[in-house]
Formats: structure tokens, sequence, C-alpha cells
């Protein structure tokens, strides 16, 4: 679906969208059942996986891209990890899904041990957007533990918008099971015909309208994928309404520390399908500013992620560039 007299070639299909919405709709519902059948998760969806050199790769870097990622180092030896590791797989189940414990032998992966710069045991990192971040070292208390944790999910939303998908733990699953079963097609019809009506005022042109409309949804249902991502096409389409692209170009060009210039292009880029170029100037942009100009073209760059939608291999790559200049 697309407004008219815009592009968004190579930015967002909004029909596109609603099916993987549905699709992802149903794997949820394949996976509740599953779990009320007893059937367990797969290994993709686990909180807590053991992780070995040869899978770091994927399990670890790749899975930051989506989801805070715990590293904890550990020994059969060391005591102090026999409390805090179980500590740890408790609180990965009660944050249900908000961020992945990784438990790694240092014995078995010395590498990686070596890597992360580890002095003694137990040490635990995060990786965020494939960076590592030192959180602490020792058997810390768990309200200190809690509250390191309550900060990484913090930043990561907040410098990466990385937030982990909410899954149902041991302790909460039977109850949200049940909750879902209460109501499963509650949202269906009023959510579908409010999204036919932004899409309508993105067709005619009524930008506020559409705007207004997508709002309304998010209101009632804050993780409504469509939604989410007609509110941000929308805006990106009346922030670029009326602006002279040579204009604009010309102005960022000539004044290359001027912010606002370089997000307008940024904005232009992206209408125009230009998604790469989009992210890199918004990029490159953070690397080279300080206070309110870098939490500006910060802030953007998360918006037109939201544009593009976070399964685009093009915003993971955006994801880790921009984690490469905060850290």
């Amino acid at each position: 679906m697309q407004p008219r007299n815009m592009s968004m070639s190579g930015a967002v299909d909004l029909a596109a969208v609603k099916a993987a919405a549905e699709a992802k709709e149903k794997a949820e519902a394949a996976r509740a059942q599953a779990a009320r059948d007893g059937v367990p998760a797969p290994g993709a969806g686990a909180l807590v996986i053991d992780v070995d050199e040869a899978g770091f790769q994927q399990e670890v870097l790749q899975r930051s891209t989506e989801v805070p990622v715990v590293v904890d180092f550990w020994a059969e030896w060391c005591q102090p990890c026999k409390q805090l590791s179980p500590l740890l797989e408790r609180l990965a189940q009660e944050y249900a899904g908000r961020f992945v414990l990784a438990e790694i032998d240092v014995d078995a992966n010395q590498m990686l041990f070596q890597q992360f710069g580890v002095q003694s045991i137990p040490a635990v990192f995060a990786v965020v957007g494939g960076q590592a971040i030192p959180l602490f070292q020792g058997a810390a208390p768990e309200p200190q533990i809690r509250g390191v944790l309550d900060e990484l999910i913090k930043v990561a939303e907040q410098q990466f918008g990385i937030v982990g998908q909410a899954v149902a733990g041991e302790d909460a699953a039977a109850g949200e099971e049940a909750g879902e079963r209460e109501a499963p097609e509650e949202p269906a019809g009023p959510y579908d015909g409010a999204l036919a009506a932004a899409g309508d005022a993105l067709d005619r042109g009524d930008l506020g309208g559409a705007i207004q409309a997508y709002q309304n949804v998010l209101s009632d249902d804050p993780g409504n994928v469509e939604a989410k991502l007609g509110l941000a096409q929308a805006e990106l389409l009346r922030r670029v309404e009326g602006l002279d692209p040579a204009a604009v170009r010309k102005e960022a060009a000539d004044n290359p520390a001027d912010v606002a210039a370089q997000i307008r292009v940024a904005d232009l880029d992206l209408v125009g399908g230009h998604v790469e170029d989009a992210f890199g100037r918004l990029v490159d942009t953070v690397a080279r500013t300080a206070g309110e100009d870098r939490q500006a073209a910060r802030v953007r760059l998360l918006e037109l992620f939201e544009v593009v939608g976070g399964d685009d291999p093009r915003v993971v790559a955006g994801r880790q560039a921009l984690a490469r200049v905060l850290f």
C-alpha cells in the first residue's frame, strides 16, 4: 500500500507487513499450543542457552541484534559460579524474553575467555547489537543483578532500539496461556477496520488522518506491528511533504555539521528507496556529533528502522553500525 505521488520503493510494503504480522501471530499460537501439549520449545526460542566457540557468531552476535544477550562465564570448579548461574537462569525465566542468557564454560572455550578479557570468574557481560558490554564480576547479590539487568534492557531499547520479545516463562506460562484462551480473536475485527481506514487515509493523501488512525490502534494495542510500521511511514511522509529535494541536499552538502539538514536528507533518501544511504548518513552523523545533536540523529535513525522493519537485513546491519559508533 503506497500513498499517491510518493515512492516508498525499498522501504516498506504494508501489505507484506500485514502478512508478516499474521504469520507471526500464527507462529505464536503454534508455540502456545505446543506448550500446552507439553512439547519443548525449539532451541532458537530458549531463554537459557549453552554456547561454545563454534556457535558464538549465530547464538550470541547475531541474536544480539534482536534481543540483549547476557553472557555468563563459568567453570565446573568455580564455587561462586554454582551460586550465580542458577540465579541468572531463574531471572532469565522471570524476565520472560527481555534478555537471553548465554552460558560459556571457560575451560572448553578459552578463545572466548581471552577475547572478552575475562580476569576471573564468574564474570558477566552483555552483547547488544554485536557489541560487548561488561556488567559485573563475582557472585553479586540479587538486587544488584536486577538493577544491572533493568539498566541493560533500558540501554538496549533507548540506544539501540532493541527490545526482547516477551515469551511465557515456566512460571508465567500457565497464567498467560489462560489469558490467551479467554479471547484469542478479540482484537482482529476492530483493528482490521481501523487499519483499513488508516490505509484509505494514506491513499487520499490525508497524512494527519492516517497518523491519528494508527495512533488510535496503538493506544489499544501498543504491540500492533502493522500499526507501528504504518505510523512510522505516515510520519516520515508528512516530514518530507513540501520539501524541495534539490535545495535540501544542497544545504546538507554545504553544511555537513548541520544535523537537521542531514536528517532531512536521510528522510528523503528513505522515501526514495535509498535505505542504506539514509542509514549510513545518520550513523556517520551520530559518530561525529555529541550531546543533543547526537541524540537527534540517533532517535531519527531508530525511527527509520521502524519504517523499514526490524527483520530487514539492512536494519540489522544498521543497528550493528550504530552500536559500533556508540560504544
